[in-house]
């Protein structure tokens, strides 16, 4: 694709300028396209399968630390929540993994529950299998449809 060349202060703009840049955008518009590979389809609890542009989906990426060097005991569970904007239009899908920020044997051996996802929050555990001293971060993908 071709690039305009920025005008100067002053310049008049004449067809040739014009044309250049009309053919820009034109070069633009064949290059966005409409296929159906474009689309993302949510599957949503309200209301079914939902298919938009995927350029219109919302993508929210999170963290919450759950334990920072706290000694656990093996089925001992710490609870989360994490707030995040609430301009979806359905109750989003949510990804929760967790992440050994500790490094250790006992960070390795957790299990992530989802307990609630509403349009504007996710709350879950962290589960412990092993004792020890641990520290943990969920990390979070939230993907849905703006309101």
């Amino acid at each position: 694709m071709s690039r305009v060349p920025i005008p100067q202060r002053g310049q008049p703009l004449d067809v040739a300028y014009i044309s250049q840049l009309s053919e820009a955008v034109n070069d633009i518009a064949g290059q966005v396209s409409s296929a159906t590979y474009n689309y993302t389809t949510i599957d949503t609890i309200d209301s079914g399968k939902q298919s938009i542009k995927t350029s219109e989906t919302r993508v929210v990426g999170g963290y919450v630390v759950v334990s920072s060097d706290s000694v656990v005991t093996s089925s001992q569970t710490k609870s989360f929540t994490y707030t995040f904007s609430g301009d979806f239009k359905y109750v989003p899908i949510v990804t929760a993994t967790p992440i050994n920020t500790g490094k250790n044997s006992v960070g390795e051996n957790v299990t992530v529950v989802l307990t609630d996802v509403s349009r504007s929050s996710v709350t879950g555990f962290v589960r412990y299998n092993a004792n020890g001293s641990v520290s943990t971060v969920v990390n979070l993908i939230i993907i849905g449809i703006p309101n």
